[in-house]
């Protein structure tokens, strides 16, 4: 199993300028994260994340570029599957995409112009359309909402095939992982909530004679220094109420990183780590979290980071109240 750290911005971030987002980028190349993951929320404070990944596509050589998640309801199937082969292709085959069908609310329902019962059907149709556009060389389909003939989609992607992870925890949602994902990235989650809903993925995918990577496993995990903000509270409590959010969000580095053992002794190994405050000093957050997790990419036993650390005299990086998430 091979373990890899990705860090993540939230749809609130403050980081959608080019020096605080490039320098940002700068340093995660710089200090090996193994990937960049930005979410969507077109109400948000968060850049688009394909713009925004293709500016990181131009800064960097190593990076990988992931989406955490970007909606397709509501979008040109066409379109976009162009937009991702372009993307891949200009960033030589490091995109990574998670795709869902979008925030619970009403607004953002209302923004991509899709209603809430229609996302699931759409999704499903155009996740497949946009993966034979960049498979075969011409394509036509008349589906339920998408009709096209003798479309040969330019250029290809250079992944072969791109390889799109899902998000998502309700059972309808781990049934279309296991039905049409390569992977499963979920967020807000306790361990045993990545344990029973990986045992669901993979039943579906049974059922629809298919397998999915045992390494495609991913978590995002957010973390805080102090109390969970008020507002994750409150989202939490609407999605699921009665769950204790420091259940799903470790409170320093150091509960970070036992976060993420654990989940890798459950089989998740694709971590995106997102902090719920933006740092007053990225550079330093940045080597902190990889100070405290970077060594798990290379096999590390569990407490080695902790040990370390301490000898430091801890962790750098501090929070502000400028929020993500």
């Amino acid at each position: 199993m091979k373990v890899r750290i990705g860090f993540g911005l939230g749809t609130h971030t403050a980081a959608n300028e080019a020096g605080s987002f490039g320098g940002l980028v700068d340093a995660l190349e710089d200090l090996r994260f193994d990937s960049l993951w930005l979410s969507e929320r077109l109400t948000g404070g968060a850049p688009d994340p394909l713009t925004a990944l293709a500016f990181a596509a131009g800064r960097t050589r190593k990076l990988k570029l992931g989406t955490s998640v970007l909606v397709l309801p509501g979008r040109n199937p066409v379109v976009l599957a162009k937009e991702m082969a372009s993307l891949d292709r200009l960033s030589a085959g490091r995109f990574l995409p998670a795709v869902g069908l979008g925030a619970p609310t009403p607004v953002e329902h209302q923004a991509f112009g899709v209603d809430r019962t229609e996302r699931a059907a759409w999704f499903d149709e155009a996740l497949g359309l946009m993966r034979r556009l960049w498979t075969e060389d011409r394509v036509t389909h008349h589906g339920e909402r998408f009709h096209i003939d003798d479309v040969a989609l330019r250029p290809k992607p250079i992944q072969q095939p791109i390889e799109v992870w899902l998000g998502g925890q309700a059972p309808s949602e781990l049934r279309r992982v296991g039905r049409l994902g390569d992977g499963w990235l979920p967020s807000f989650c306790t361990v045993d909530d990545v344990a029973e809903g990986w045992a669901l993925v993979t039943e579906a995918a049974a059922a629809h004679d298919r397998t999915i990577d045992p390494e495609h496993l991913g978590t995002l995990v957010t973390y805080t220094y102090g109390a969970v903000p008020d507002r994750v509270r409150a989202l939490l409590a609407a999605r699921r109420p009665g769950l204790d959010p420091a259940a799903v969000v470790p409170a320093g580095l150091d509960a970070l990183r036992a976060r993420l053992v654990e989940l890798t002794e459950v089989g998740a190994s694709k971590f995106v780590v997102v902090p719920l405050e933006e740092p007053v000093d990225w550079a330093s957050e940045l080597a902190s979290v990889m100070d405290a997790l970077g060594d798990l990419q290379d096999g590390a036993t569990p407490d080695a980071a902790p040990a370390r650390r301490a000898a430091r005299g801890g962790s750098a990086g501090r929070a502000s109240d400028a929020a993500t998430g």
